[in-house]
């Protein structure tokens, strides 16, 4: 390859880079431009404790984020952690310094950013070794603790200003009746000064509250102490970087070990301690120290001077509180300042299962609405139920008068038997009583059987009228042997008038069921008027009528068989159905009583042919139990 046609390849890689260009949006456009040109910011990032080291660890993430987010240019972001602030003898920091030194040498920083006080006075007390001319920025540094006598014109702070006054004025006020206040901190250099300011600042409430101190305790100790603390005490978490043993803490972790073992709320006055340990109440927002650490950065890194820019101590946020803990702790809402905001708070199952509880309601008035035409269809239902029984009472009334027309022969034969017997009888007691003297046990025997007569009409009398008396449809208890026996006793004349043999085998126990004996009894009575029609049209030689009663499993079961011709087969279907006769001067309604009254019983009837002649009907009706 010539040495022109390599001199051409960085002129082809940079056309092919503008084209790359083109195809991109405006600000990824310019983004890519500065870096093909080199013009990106490198970003040196120095974290006092740890880079997972809370509170500050949140402010740095929240810095590091937006400052990405929002920088016009490509960012360089490099991380270092000073851990020595973590320990009671911090070690030499000079191995620190030389590997900082040679790892910048001949490539500064843009900016150096700083988060929290122990980093803020390394870059200072090191920055003519390290980085002389490089802007500083001391960001999320408590204002006391800022070494103003090293600040130079090439330095921004941003610092935040701790009112401890503030923070348990917010403890008095959500918990009145508050008496104590344990602290908890560690045992650095550090959190040492920051006891004794807590001790400056709350010498005016000694009065009015014991502050216990745990500073000189091991942290297994603390624990065990804040699980058994008396009532009315509080705890306020400080800081826990080292305690009193000398163990190196994570704070974060810390401060969940001490949730899950104290009897009593936790208070803090750091945001990133927020939403799941403390309290809440006034707090720093770690949102806004972010923010104005992002704008000073952009802006010294668009070449502002840091010397004309300056900001005041940023305090304390409005108060929030953890909606779990005010539960947990039965701290009232009255009681918190005006203007507060309640995070973490859990929907009421209104709000939980919105949707859920509309769709339920609906579903609801939906059955409600269901139930309610159900209920009323009922009400129809029982009124037609009650409307039909009276028909069918009527019906029935009428076709017992059909059958008892039938009848006449029968009654008239078994009433002229007992009248004419005591006719006889009396006129014969007559003639004795003219004797001289009167034969008395002879008459004693006739009066006997004229009373014996007298009783049989009467029973005769007393069948007709419970058959042909209109009652409505009413169910008891009844033994139903002696239902088919009374029935059998009004049409045992007609049988033998017709020379059928008429023949009841009653079961051996008795047939307990539930139902109407006059309406029964009909039943019987339309089945065998029905045999006998069938057995004396067919002028059959073997005319036989056949009832018995008897048990199958749980019912009882009557079984009326004639040896007339039968049922046609074409006929079996329908022979229930009203209307349906196969008698000429019949009006189909005989059978389809029966059905309906059976049916009303809760049972059931059929219709069959014997296999040896015949017709058989089978009525089912429930035994009691």
């Amino acid at each position: 390859m010539s040495s022109a046609s390599v001199r051409s390849w960085p002129a082809v890689l940079f056309c092919l880079g503008l084209f790359v260009v083109a195809c991109l949006s405006p600000d990824e456009a310019r983004g890519v431009e500065r870096s093909l040109r080199g013009e990106f910011k490198r970003v040196l990032l120095l974290h006092s404790f740890g880079r997972e080291f809370r509170p500050w660890s949140e402010y740095a993430r929240d810095i590091k984020s937006e400052l990405e987010r929002q920088s016009p240019w490509p960012l360089d972001i490099q991380e270092h952690a000073l851990l020595t602030a973590r320990f009671n003898n911090p070690g030499p920091e000079a191995p620190f310094v030389e590997y900082l030194q040679s790892l910048y040498q001949g490539a500064l920083p843009d900016i150096v950013l700083t988060i929290g006080a122990p980093a803020a006075r390394f870059a200072q007390k090191y920055r003519a070794r390290l980085f002389p001319d490089t802007p500083l920025i001391l960001s999320a540094v408590e204002y006391r603790l800022i070494n103003r006598a090293d600040l130079t014109d090439n330095d921004v702070v941003v610092a935040i200003r701790n009112d401890f006054t503030a923070a348990f004025a917010n403890i008095l006020q959500v918990l009145p009746d508050t008496r104590a206040v344990a602290i908890v901190i560690g045992a650095s250099p550090l959190e040492k000064f920051w006891i004794e300011e807590l001790k400056r600042e709350l010498k005016p409430l000694d009065e009015r509250l014991e502050l216990i101190w745990y500073s000189d305790l091991s942290f297994e100790e603390i624990l065990k102490r804040a699980s058994s603390l008396p009532p009315h005490t509080v705890l306020f978490w400080g800081l826990m970087s080292v305690d009193a043993a000398g163990i190196v803490h994570e704070s974060d972790i810390a401060l969940r070990s001490l949730h899950a073992v104290a009897n009593a709320p936790i208070f803090s006055y750091q945001d990133p301690f927020f939403g799941g340990s403390t309290v809440g109440g006034p707090m720093h927002s770690v949102a806004e120290t972010s923010s104005r650490t992002v704008s000073v950065a952009i802006r010294v890194l668009g070449g502002e001077k840091p010397a004309s820019i300056t900001y005041e101590p940023l305090g304390f946020a409005a108060p929030r509180y953890d909606w779990r803990e005010l539960q947990r702790w039965g701290i009232s809402e009255s009681r918190l300042p005006p203007g507060s905001e309640i995070l973490f708070r859990e929907p009421n199952i209104w709000e939980r299962y919105r949707w859920q509880m509309l769709m339920i309601s609906a579903v609801f008035l939906v059955q409600a609405g269901l139930i309610s035409g159900l209920l009323h269809e009922r009400r129809r239902r029982r009124l037609a139920e009650v409307e039909s029984r009276q028909r069918l009472a009527e019906l029935a009334h009428v076709n017992r008068y059909s059958a008892v027309g039938e009848l006449t022969t029968s009654i008239a034969h078994e009433l002229n038997q007992p009248l004419g017997s005591i006719l006889t009888n009396a006129e014969t007691a007559e003639l004795m009583l003219r004797a001289a003297p009167p034969d008395i046990d002879e008459v004693r025997q006739i009066l006997a059987d004229i009373r014996r007569d007298d009783q049989r009409a009467s029973e005769v009398i007393r069948r007709l009228r419970s058959v042909l008396k209109k009652t409505p449809f009413e169910v008891r208890d009844i033994e139903l042997n002696d239902t088919v026996r009374e029935a059998i006793g009004l049409v045992t004349a007609v049988a033998d008038g017709r020379r059928i043999a008429l023949t009841y085998m009653p079961a051996f126990a008795d047939l307990h069921v539930k139902g109407d004996p006059v309406q029964l009894q009909q039943v019987v009575l339309n089945l065998i008027i029905n045999a006998m029609d069938a057995v004396s049209d067919a002028d059959m030689k073997k005319r036989e009528i056949t009832v018995s009663t008897t048990r199958a499993g749980s019912q009882a079961e009557i079984r009326i068989s004639d040896t007339g011709p039968g049922i046609a087969a074409a006929d079996l279907a329908n022979i229930f159905d009203p209307f349906f006769t196969t008698k000429p001067q019949g009006m189909g309604m005989g059978l389809a009583i029966v059905k309906t009254i059976i049916e009303a019983h809760h049972g059931t009837i059929a219709a069959e042919n014997q296999p040896g002649g015949g017709a058989l009907f089978t009525i089912r009706l429930p035994l009691i139990r």
